[in-house]
């Protein structure tokens, strides 16, 4: 069975390869729907309160954009890899066609820097909590069409005809390599035929990602466009074990980047980012400051009179930001990250060391953390999804029963990738490790279980 799928795969990426042009015209479909999306609803009314989805074009496209499309981006990652950045992401598209006609200048060494994925996710979820760029257009507007501006810049002045922001500076591009080191199904490379293989060859592929083909081993920072499909009879799409990377590569292809982005950001920092506002202790934070504040007769701090595009302003639905909002939100946002992330960071770390294992063998057992951390930003955007349809009058009562179940089928596979990273050492070593991963695991659990049922 495995190899006639491993046969229809290999077809279906080789047919990626043929149908280039087709896949092109799609992409252009989307860079207008994503427009659509983006660009109308910041331009019509805010809605009123009893507006709802099947009459509001506003909240239909919010519900669209935020209850479907990223959660299920996501989801795309997790089973087919970066098949969405590859053949249906409009910046990368957009980036793309813009370096075919740019300047072309080579791409600078601060750029590829390996810590910019990093920061900018987290720079961006940090500004879009304070501008709540889940609930107004004008918001999503400002952060996702300054990214994409940025990205036909970045692509104009670099690169001849490559994806110099998709590879370098997307704030969302970290992020995606780590879910996809989990998918089933990749392009495989066999080094050793590419080698032998004198030819006759296809035409050399635009790689836009900038990957040195031959040596590719994983999904992370492949996207999976099919371009290279068949090349020298050594590139084919193929299904694999969803842990396979982790376990054969996770200790010599993750960086330090990778591991500070899941613990630090897909899990820290996530994690606040969707719970602060429902968090009791978001509440304590916010009233003891304004009490030291009134105190001290600081009172601009309490004062709601920035910007909208600096805190969320937007007076004629009660809803608007004091400058102590926006310090507070900092504060927990920046807390989640530093202390849970920390917090697993050190655990991990500590256990390695006692373990006499590397701080290569670090990162790979934090990867081993990845499945929680997918199904927590999965969760945390279908949030939405479900806040808009209870709105609806939706009473939705298997939710909980499938985020519960959810959560413990990634935490069960957390443990089970580290028993196949922890397998080769003796059992002294292993107990201590596994040990730890689990401990992990179940405090990243009980920050979920806050969010959903404990308050």
């Amino acid at each position: 069975m495995k190899i006639a799928a491993n046969r229809l795969l290999s077809r279906l990426g080789h047919a990626m390869r043929r149908h280039s042009a087709l896949i092109r015209r799609v992409q252009w479909l989307v860079v207008v729907f994503y427009a659509g999306l983006l660009v109308v609803p910041a331009l019509l009314p805010i809605p009123a309160g009893q507006a709802r989805l099947l009459d509001n074009l506003t909240l239909f496209a919010q519900f669209v954009f935020w209850g479907l499309w990223w959660p299920f981006v996501l989801l795309s990652i997790l089973l087919f890899g970066r098949l969405w950045c590859g053949l249906l992401c409009p910046e990368g598209s957009l980036s793309e066609w813009a370096s075919q006609h740019g300047r072309g200048w080579g791409v600078p060494r601060w750029m590829r820097w390996g810590g910019w994925p990093t920061f900018g996710f987290l720079l961006t979820t940090l500004y879009g909590q304070l501008i709540s760029v889940y609930d107004y257009a004008q918001a999503a507007l400002l952060i996702l069409g300054g990214s994409t501006l940025a990205a036909i810049l970045t692509g104009y002045l670099y690169g001849r005809g490559k994806r110099v922001w998709c590879r370098y500076l997307c704030p969302v591009s970290g992020v995606f390599a780590l879910l996809a080191k989990l998918a089933p199904v990749h392009f495989q490379v066999d080094e050793q035929r590419w080698r032998a293989n004198a030819g006759p060859h296809l035409p050399p592929p635009n790689c836009a990602p900038l990957l040195d083909i031959r040596r590719m081993r994983g999904a992370s920072d492949c996207h999976a466009c099919g371009r290279c499909s068949g090349q020298r009879d050594a590139v084919q799409l193929i299904a694999r074990s969803s842990n396979e990377e982790i376990v054969r590569y996770g200790a010599t292809d993750s960086s330090s980047w990778d591991m500070r982005l899941l613990l630090y950001g897909v899990i820290g920092l996530a994690i606040g980012a969707f719970q602060w506002t429902v968090s009791p202790w978001f509440i304590s934070l916010k009233q003891t400051l304004a009490d030291w504040l009134v105190q001290h007769d600081m009172l601009w701090l309490l004062e709601a009179n920035a910007p909208w595009w600096l805190l969320t302003h937007y007076p004629s639905q009660n809803d608007a930001f004091t400058w102590l909002d926006g310090l507070c939100i900092l504060l927990y946002l920046g807390a989640s990250s530093l202390l849970l992330g920390g917090g697993l960071h050190s655990l991990l770390h500590l256990a390695s060391r006692f373990a006499g294992q590397s701080r290569a063998f670090t990162r790979q057992l934090s990867l081993c953390l990845l499945p929680l951390g997918a199904a927590g930003l999965f969760l945390g955007l279908s949030a939405t999804t479900v806040k808009l349809l209870r709105y609806e009058g939706l009473p939705l009562l298997w939710v909980q029963p499938v985020r519960a179940s959810l959560l413990l089928a990634a935490m069960a596979w957390c443990w089970w990738l580290g028993w196949q990273v922890c397998r080769p050492l003796t059992p002294w070593q292993r107990l201590p490790l596994l040990g730890t991963l689990v401990l992990a695991s179940l405090l990243i659990g009980s920050a979920w279980r806050l969010q959903f049922w404990g308050w």
